[in-house]
């Protein structure tokens, strides 16, 4: 009997198989590559600056413009403790994305930082989730940009988007025309490059957080200190319920880390920008909060107009249909903020995973006049606008917290093992109190995912199981890591 060279045509053992699917890429190969693609590269322009309004602008978005509605009537006064809360629980998972995010400054984000740890196979399921949750969640988000431009026209103009042109197939309408020109819009200045993509964001968040403080002027003007009487009514169960249901309002604040290879000093400024984002965000949700349940009391929230409190709270105050208008102006300008980098985070993720192989090359072809991946740019934001101007998204959109959360988790771990595996690195931040922390933030994800509702999870899953198909399909034949082990 002859014994089959080594290489030859027989299967694979089943520990060499193994081994390929957790095999990780070296850190220092990772950082090497930074900002490479086909035909060009990614240029250093961002700041600090630049870098934490890039994560504010994609968290302070839809939530706090409706989210008072429903979580007021949980916690009472004490929706103010809540945010608080909710705060501390994204800073364990923001603490370990400002550690890898210095020690690996790279676009990649959650994807490229399980590559680096936790292997090839993990760090494609990452990558694959990052894709439902940033698409989905844009389109959605698009669609509601939609919705809150036509009642800024109805508030200001008397003018109401027809609902055919407002609403997708099945939910009304024949094509939601105002989420494919945010959308658009979104896309043409991701085209004109980095620096511009930054300039507009920053000058959207400004405005954003000045209309949000002029809503707390005006509140505060109207603000009764017997309306926080009672502060806690349901107690420390209903801070909590309300805690989690403000949670996902700062889901966002990783979206720094995607511009890796586009800081000019990734290793010091990417952990700062995450935990400066996290607190001006905390700052102005806990700002919102409090003037909202002192100018109105809170037995006055929820009810069928629940996604209007903010402006409920203006009417309340001022009893003038201006202040409303003009808080609608800046729930369209939120919106768009998001869109716009949330966009970008895809983009750039996107150009990781095609730069290892594990997509098709398109997406990391770099235009070297602009230093933008063009294609990639175009290809997503075609994607994301037939989805928001022609499929009613309906409760799919929840299942994107899920994958939100299974990132925030392997983040988590990732801090553990290249703390065991690479202790030599240099690290711009170390997350405080190791392994705790970390560990903390690990617990706290895996929580909040097994209370997400069934179909999330069955969602989740069916996702997950189409991702092993396209890796194994694909992604495993093509990477560039494998073609070098062989």
């Amino acid at each position: 009997m002859t014994a089959r060279p080594a290489g030859g045509g027989g299967p694979p053992d089943a520990g060499g198989f193994a081994r390929s699917l957790l095999r990780t890429k070296p850190v220092d190969r990772i950082v090497a590559e930074g900002g490479r693609g086909t035909g060009g590269e990614l240029r250093r322009t961002m700041g600090l600056l630049q870098l934490t309004l890039f994560s504010v602008g994609a968290t302070l978005g839809t939530g706090i413009f409706v989210v008072l509605g429903s979580a007021v009537p949980l916690a009472g006064p004490a929706v103010v403790a809540s945010f608080v809360l909710a705060a501390v629980t994204a800073l364990f998972s923001a603490l370990s994305y400002a550690e890898l995010a210095g020690t690996i400054p790279v676009s990649g984000s959650s994807y490229s930082y399980a590559y680096a740890t936790l292997g090839e196979l993990v760090a494609w399921v990452c990558g694959w989730c990052l894709l439902l949750e940033y698409g989905v969640s844009v389109s959605a988000v698009a669609v509601g940009w939609g919705a809150y431009l036509s009642a800024f026209f109805d508030t200001t103009l008397g003018f109401t988007i027809p609902a055919e042109l407002a609403d997708p197939p099945g939910g009304g309408g024949i094509v939601n025309v105002p989420a494919i020109v945010v959308v658009a819009l979104a896309a043409f200045l991701l085209l004109r490059g980095a620096s511009e993509t930054a300039a507009a964001n920053t000058v959207m968040v400004f405005l954003k957080i000045g209309v949000l403080l002029f809503f707390c002027a005006v509140a505060f003007a109207a603000f009764r200190s017997g309306n926080l009487s009672g502060f806690a009514p349901m107690g420390w169960a209903g801070i909590s319920a309300a805690g989690s249901k403000v949670f996902f309002s700062y889901i966002g604040f990783d979206a720094a880390s995607t511009a890796g290879e586009e800081a000019r000093n990734p290793r010091r400024d990417l952990p700062l920008a995450i935990m400066l984002s996290l607190a001006i965000v905390t700052v102005v949700y806990v700002l919102v909060g409090l003037a909202a349940v002192g100018a109105m009391h809170w037995t006055r929230f929820g009810g069928a107009d629940s996604e209007a409190s903010l402006a409920n709270v203006l009417d309340a105050a001022t009893g003038a249909a201006w202040p409303s208008a003009v808080l609608s102006v800046g729930a369209v300008i939120a919106i768009a903020s998001v869109v716009l980098t949330v966009m970008y985070g895809q983009t750039r993720i996107l150009f990781a995973m095609s730069r290892d192989g594990l997509v098709p090359p398109v997406f990391q072809r770099v235009s070297p006049r602009r230093s933008v991946p063009v294609a990639n740019t175009v290809i997503v934001a075609a994607f994301i606008g037939l989805l928001a101007g022609f499929v009613p998204l309906g409760r799919l959109v929840d299942a994107t917290s899920i994958g939100t959360l299974f990132a925030f988790a392997l983040v988590g771990l990732g801090v553990i093992v290249l703390r065991r595996t690479r202790p030599d690195l240099p690290r711009g931040f170390r997350v405080p109190l190791y392994p705790v922390t970390p560990l903390i933030g690990v617990a706290l994800c895996v929580y909040l995912m097994v209370g997400l509702g069934g179909i999330t999870w069955l969602v989740f899953l069916l996702w997950g199981l189409l991702g092993l198909v396209a890796y194994f399909a694909y992604g495993r034949r093509h990477s560039r890591l494998g073609r070098a082990d062989a």
